[in-house]
This record gives structure tokens, sequence and C-alpha cells, in this order.
């Protein structure tokens, strides 16, 4: 099996981070100034971090190549705004402040008592000054303000809401599904008995940009304070609403990045505290933080220089990067501890750096990687953040092998010194395991190391060999059986798409706005646009028009839309006319002759591009019900869509695409699902690739990459369970997974591979004495680096916390429990070649030998003749 092994690369690499570590410790002055000088000089791109701001939510959080977007371009083109408002007609969400109210306990809101403070509220906002009045800067039909029907209906008296009669959801050729919610019927009627909600807009002329901010602003002011309805309750929302809660969540957690950067020193203090005076690591842990901090620095001003945008999601970067950053360093000291203490620094640090530097530079090109596979994504905000912390992961490996590994050779000299961690003054030598105040520098005379630490102690003689039992094994895989099953489960549970309200904070008037909208407005979907875009269609023939009406058909025939109400439709409308003026509309010179007139006068003139006597373009409308949920809206789009393109195969085919404002974020759902697959497995095996080229044994690098997987399946199902949805968000973390499920597995098998022991249980223990506390540190201090976020008021940051707690705790279990037992069951990833050395005659280390060589070792240790 001595061919199985692949350590062409990672031999030569080990070599060369020797030499590096022996380079490194002889002159850690330099590395250090070098570091700190090229922090600074790339730290000064954050001057630019303003300008680099990017969080318009189109733009970061739907696909940049949506189809959506490219169907919102056609229309905008072939029916660009008129001056005359239509609501129905907008190609964008539009310039608007909306309201709803609701009765104080659920009761009916359609009664005098509510409708006298509705009018006063309503009267408040259009008397409103901010610059200008709402009259001024309203969208105007016909040269008056759009207003809302439910107050027109009733001329603005309240008294007469009592004897409205209303047939719901149309009336008079008017559609109130948007206005007035969670309604009671008549029996066996469809006339207004009662109703919880109603709706009011206040749309604005788009093209006056400026004057609208100051309007909205003033509006959001008003309902703020505003404290004087007695029988209603009112909930509020703008067009800007959703941008300028974004950009306020961000700020709102700069302040927990002191929080964790207090946990990560804490963590790293603690967790390598000695009581021996000089042998304790408290200025390394903590140059270990700031190595990590100095790495976002110079990383992100790098790419600030660049002119990288700076998204909403890069704000969780810092927080990851601090807890991950740390890791290496945990490995490093690890490394160090197990060296001779009398020889000298330089060579202590060549043995780490051949120690660990393989080790590290594998799980930084998997972290790294797996990053930069995600810019592969169509959200901005997913490549942003892919981009920022994969570069700033680059800077910490880099930083770690030479700012961080110069401190440790520093901190060396002090060791080999004898002197005081706190004073620097030379302290008596200690004569055992641990010393006081005064005494100091103990370490094993027997290995001439340092006293192993407790928990490596743990690992050692307690838990490796309890792990590699036969019952525990068999535990750990009915254990690992049930894990898989569960997260297998959760996986079917997954939910799609990004919920618009979980960009806001949580006690944010936004989500309550949504929360209001969903309860009492959702027995209505969107009323989607229905686009001819084929200018050669020929709509004065019977037979074209049999074959869209038969399309219409198969639109009104689906499940998401309403049957009871006819699509609103220019030719429908225009036939009828044709007919009753007793115009011959089948004659294509009739047909268009007349087409001007009818258009003009029946209100119909934006839904047709009509020009030089040729109609381009035109549109028709069909109203949904009941999308409720982020299933129902990408069962609509999709429904929609494959029927637009059904209706392309007819005999006489009708060229056409659906569209609505809301499909740009409907998009989401086209590709959240196979982009992340495709990311997950294309990162997998770029993962694979590397394992085998860096980890000295190909079957190994099957179980690092089976990790991998089975990782990626615990947090996808988990997560789901845990409430979280697969959008742009999550998919970042699941990117995350990638990289960070390889981190303990690789470490563990890397070690494994590397063991000279002979058995596989021997290596697995060996594997877990030198490991399984630096991957219960890493474990904890990323955890560490997130759990705040868990705090926070914002679905994005808490988001963020409940993966990477899943990514970190499933990835650290497979490390330390999961992979080493699964190890042992493949006798092909041991170390052949040195198993059958140890077998031959001449390598047989008897006792009597090996009692031989200490007692000649220790009375001339220094005579190589000796032996």
């Amino acid at each position: 099996m001595a061919k199985c092994k692949t350590d062409c690369i990672e031999r030569p690499l080990s070599l060369a981070f020797e030499k590096l570590g022996r380079v490194v410790g002889r002159h850690p002055c330099v590395f250090i100034i070098l570091a700190l000088y090229v922090a600074a000089a790339l730290g000064a791109g954050f001057i630019f971090l303003h300008e680099r701001e990017a969080n318009d939510i189109e733009d970061q959080f739907t696909p940049v190549n949506g189809p959506a977007k490219w169907e919102r371009a056609f229309v905008v083109e072939n029916f660009p705004q008129s001056e005359e408002f239509s609501q129905l007609r907008l190609s964008s969400e539009g310039s608007y402040a909306s309201l709803i109210f609701t009765g104080l306990q659920g009761e009916n809101i359609l009664t005098e008592a509510a409708f006298n403070d509705i009018i006063a509220l309503d009267g408040q906002v259009k008397s409103m000054t901010t610059g200008n009045t709402f009259a001024n800067i309203c969208a105007k039909t016909k040269g008056k303000c759009m207003s809302n029907a439910i107050l027109d209906i009733i001329n603005y008296i309240a008294t007469e809401i009592v004897s409205l009669n209303i047939s719901y959801p149309m009336n008079n050729d008017m559609f109130w599904g948007t206005t007035i919610g969670g309604v009671e019927l008549k029996p066996d009627s469809s006339e207004l008995t009662s109703a919880k909600a109603v709706r009011l807009f206040y749309f604005l002329d788009e093209k006056k940009t400026k004057e609208n901010l100051y309007w909205l602003d003033g509006f959001l002011k008003l309902l703020s304070n505003y404290t004087e309805l007695k029988t209603v309750h009112v909930s509020y929302f703008t067009s800007i609403s959703r941008q300028n809660e974004l950009e306020t969540n961000s700020d709102s957690v700069i302040p927990l990045f002191s929080v964790t950067y207090f946990l990560a020193i804490t963590i790293s203090i603690l967790s390598c505290l000695r009581l021996d005076p000089v042998r304790t690591k408290v200025w390394v842990a903590n140059l270990g933080v700031v190595s990590a901090g100095i790495a976002v620095l110079a990383s992100f001003g790098l790419l600030l220089f660049c002119g990288m945008p700076f998204a909403m999601t890069v704000a969780t970067a810092p927080f990851l990067i601090l807890g991950v950053g740390v890791d290496d360093m945990f490995i490093m000291i690890s490394c160090w501890q197990k060296t001779e203490v009398h020889k000298d620094v330089d060579l202590r640090l060549a043995e780490t750096y051949k120690e660990a530097g393989v080790s590290i530079t594998i799980t930084t090109l998997t972290d790294v990687l797996a990053f930069y596979i995600g810019l592969m994504t169509p959200f901005r905000s997913v490549q942003s953040f892919c981009m920022y912390t994969g570069t700033a992961l680059l800077f910490c490996y880099i930083f770690n092998i030479t700012f961080f590994g110069a401190c440790l050779a520093l901190n060396g000299r002090r060791e080999k010194g004898n002197r005081h961690w706190l004073t620097c003054m030379k302290v008596p030598e200690a004569t055992g395991d641990g010393g006081g105040c005064c005494v100091g520098g103990a370490y094993d005379e027997n290995t001439q190391k340092e006293f192993e630490m407790p928990m490596d102690s743990f690992f050692k003689n307690y838990y490796g060999p309890f792990l590699t039992r036969v019952w525990v094994k068999a535990l750990v895989c009915l254990i690992y059986t049930g894990y898989l099953a569960v997260s297998i489960y959760g996986c079917f549970q997954m939910q799609e798409g990004l919920d618009l309200k979980n960009l806001a904070a949580d006690s944010s008037y936004v989500g309550s706005y949504y929360d209001k909208e969903d309860e009492f407005f959702s027995a209505f979907g969107p009323n989607v646009m229905f686009v001819i875009k084929d200018e050669d269609f020929q709509y004065w023939n019977p037979t074209a028009r049999k074959s869209l009406d038969l399309c219409l058909e198969n639109f009104q025939n689906l499940t998401m839309v309403d049957s009871g109400i006819s699509p609103i439709s220019w030719l429908s409308a225009y036939m009828q006319f044709g007919l009753s003026a007793g115009f011959n509309l089948d004659s294509e010179i009739e047909f268009k002759r007349h087409l001007t007139a009818f258009l003009n006068l029946s209100g119909f003139s934006q839904d047709v591009h009509f020009t030089n006597n040729q109609i381009l373009a035109s549109r028709m409308f069909i109203q949904t019900v009941n999308i409720r949920t982020a299933i129902d809206e990408k069962n609509m789009l999709n429904a929609f869509r494959e029927t637009a393109e059904k209706c392309g195969k007819l005999q006489t085919p009708v060229d056409l695409i659906v569209y609505h404002p809301a499909f740009i974020y409907f998009d989401q759902y086209a590709v959240v699902i196979s982009n992340t697959i495709q990311n997950l497995a294309i990162a997998t095996c770029a993962m694979l690739v590397i394992s085998l080229l860096l980890i000295p044994n190909p079957l190994c690098s099957l179980w690092v990459t089976f990790a991998i997987a089975s990782v990626i399946v615990g947090v996808a199902g988990f997560m789901a369970l845990w409430d979280v949805s697969l959008d742009s968000v999550s998919m970042i973390n699941l990117v995350i997974c990638i990289g960070f499920s390889v981190d303990f597995s690789a470490h563990i098998s890397y070690a494994f591979v590397s063991s000279e022991k002979s058995s596989v249980n021997e290596k697995a223990m060996d594997a877990l004495n030198k490991l399984g506390y630096p991957i219960v540190q890493g474990a904890v201090s990323t955890i560490a680096g997130v759990v705040v976020l868990a705090a926070a008021e914002s679905y994005i940051f808490r988001t963020f916390f409940k993966i990477m707690f899943l990514v970190i705790l499933f990835g650290a279990v497979h490390g330390i429990i999961f992979i080493p037992v699964f190890l042992t069951f493949l006798g092909t990833c041991s170390n052949s070649h040195e198993r059958n050395k140890e077998n031959l005659p001449e390598h047989r280390d008897t006792s009597e030998q090996r009692v031989n060589a200490v007692v000649i070792q220790n009375e001339c240790p220094d005579d190589p003749d000796c032996y």
C-alpha cells in the first residue's frame, strides 16, 4: 500500500515550511515590523468605505441575471410611464406610502368610529408639509391626485360607511382585494358585511425623486410619533422603508464587534493559560487575536482600494474571521509545545512549522477556495461577502506564518531565558510540573518537552483509548445513523426564499406592516402582466385570436389564478367595441384604423405599443389568488412561466412574457437551489483535489470529502428544523460549510496518516492527542466569534449565527468523534510502509532494546559513538 501514498507535494511543502520557520525564528523582529507596516498601508483603504457601501436591496439580494430584470426592461421600453398614473400598470413598485388600519381587538373596522380616525389621519398625511405638500408631488390621473376608493365612495363622511353596500372583490368594475381585508360576506352572496382591515395608498410622482424622499421621511416621522388614534391600530410603510432599515441594520452590529474581540481574547488566554509564569502563553494568545485583527484590516483595506463593493452581509465577516483566524494559532501553539525546550528557538520554530504548516495550509486553501467559488453565485451580496471573507482568511494565513510565528519566536526567547511572562525578569528554574509566581520554566525531563496541558492529557490518556473501544465505535456508528436520518428529514422540510421583511430589524415598523399584510391581504396575489412581445402577431386574425384565447384560458385554469375575475384585456374590450359599432375588426385595415381612437377613449392607451401603424407589443392582466407563502410565490412564478412557454408552442404560437415588479424578488426561487447545489458540488470536488494532493493517502482524502458531504447534509437539515430558509443569506453559510467542514476532519486525517504508530487505533489516539484540544479550542473560539450575533435584532445576523453554530458544532463532532472512528475501519489509511518496516527483524524494538537505548542515552547523550 506504499504506492497509495501521495506525498509528492506534502513532503517538499513540509520541508519548505521547516526552512521558513528557521528564517522567522532567526529574524522575528523583521517579520513583525514588516507585517505591521503592510497592515497599516493597506488599512488606509478604509477611507473609501463609505463610497464603496452597496446596500441596494434589488442589486444585492436578487439574481444578477434574473429573467424578471430582462422582462422589466422590455416592459419599460414598450410601455413607458404615462402622465396618467395607474397602479396596475407600474413597471416598478413605485414611490408611495401606505397605511393599514385594523381594529384594536380584531373587531369590524367598517364602523363610523373607526372611519373617523381613518379620515382624520388621512387628512393629516395629505396636509403634511416637508418642502412640498402631497398635492404638489402626488401621482395624478386626469389632473387629480390618485385617491383611495374606499374614502371616495363615502365622500369622506364616516357615517356613510355603515350604510355602504359593496360587492367583493369586484364592485362597479373596481377591484377591492388590495383595499379591504379580513372580509366576511353574506351567505351565498358577494356582498360585504364586515372587514378587519383597510389599506390606503399615497402614490407620488416618480419623476420628483428628491421631493419624494423628503415627503416620505416626513411621513415616517409623523407616523412614528402619532398617538391620536382611539379605535384603530395603524401600521405604516413606504417605498424607501426596506432600504432605510437594511442600512440601519448593518450599523446595529458594530457595537457587538468589541464584545466579540473581548471574548476571543479571553477564550484564547484561558485556553493557553498555565500556572507556570514562564511557560504560560498569555502574550502569544493575545497576539494571535491581534494577528486575525490586522488580517481583517489589511484584506478589507486592499479590496476597498481595488473598488470592491462593500455589501451589508460583509458586516458579519469580521466576527467569523476573528473566530476562525485564531484556529491556526492553536495548532501552532500545540505543535510548539511538543518541541524540545532546550533546542534553539529557530530549530523549535522550524519543527513547529514542519508539523503545523501543511495542516494549516490544507485548511486555509479549502476555506479560501470555498469562498472564492462562492463568487460564482448570481447574488451580489454573496459575491461581496465571499470576496472579503476569502481574502481575509488568506491574509490570516499569511500573518499567522509571519507575524504570529515571529511573536511565537520572541516568546520562545523569553522562555529560553526563563523570564517571567509579565515582568520579563529572570526567575529561578522550577524543578517539577508547575511552580509558582517566583519560579518557572518546568518541563518533562524524560521527553525534554513542556508538560502537557490538562486537556491534552485528557485526550491522550482517557478520550482516545475510550473512543477506540469496540462497543464505543458501535455506539458512534449508531449515533451517526440517527444524525444522518434527522438531517435528511430536515432537508425535505427546507423552505426557500428571502422574506423581504427579514431585511429589517425585528422591532421595526416594517415587520408589523408585513405581518398585517400577510394576515389580511394575502387572499389575493399580484395582478400579473401578460405581455405579447411578438410584433408580427395578427390580432385581427380570428385564428390568432382563438390561439390567444386558448392561451388565456390555460392561465385561467391555473390554481393560483382567480377564475371568477376576468382578465383585463384591451383586445376583448376592442372586439366588443367593434361589434357594437359595426366595424369589421377581422380586417387588418379596419382593425388598425379605429385602434387609436378606441385606446384613447377606453383608457387602454398604456396597454398597446402602436407605432407606425404596427402593434409592437401589447399587454393584459391576470389576477392571482392565495399567494401566502414563499412556496406559493415560487409555484406561481414557475407555473406562469411554464404556461407562457406552452403558449409559444400552440398551432398559432403566442410569443409572450409574464411580469410583475415582485417577480424581481421571486427570481431568487428559480436559482437559489440549483446554484447552491452547483457551488457545493464544485467546491466539494475542489476540496477532494486539494486533499488528494496534500494528505499523503488517497483513501483518507475520500474520508475528508465524506465529512464535507456529511456536514453539509447535517447543516442543511438542521437549519430547516431551526426555522432558517434557503435564500441568498443562508446560501453564504452553506458555502462556508465546505471550508469549515474540511478544517477539523482534514487536521485529524492528516495527523492520522502522518502518525508513525503501527495500528489504526494507535494512529487515531495519536491524532486525537495532537489535535483534539486544538480542535476544541478552534471550535469554541469560532463560536465565540459569532455568538454575540444571536442577540442581534436582524434576521440576517441571527441566521449567520445559527448556521455558523451548526457548521462548527457538526464539523468539530466529525473531527473528534466520527472521523477518528471511521478512519480505524480502513487499515489502508495507515502508513503500511512504516508498519512493514517495524515487522522486519532489524526494526523490531524489544523491551530489552528499549531499556538499553535509554540507559546508553542517559550515560552519554551527546556522544554519537556511544551507540
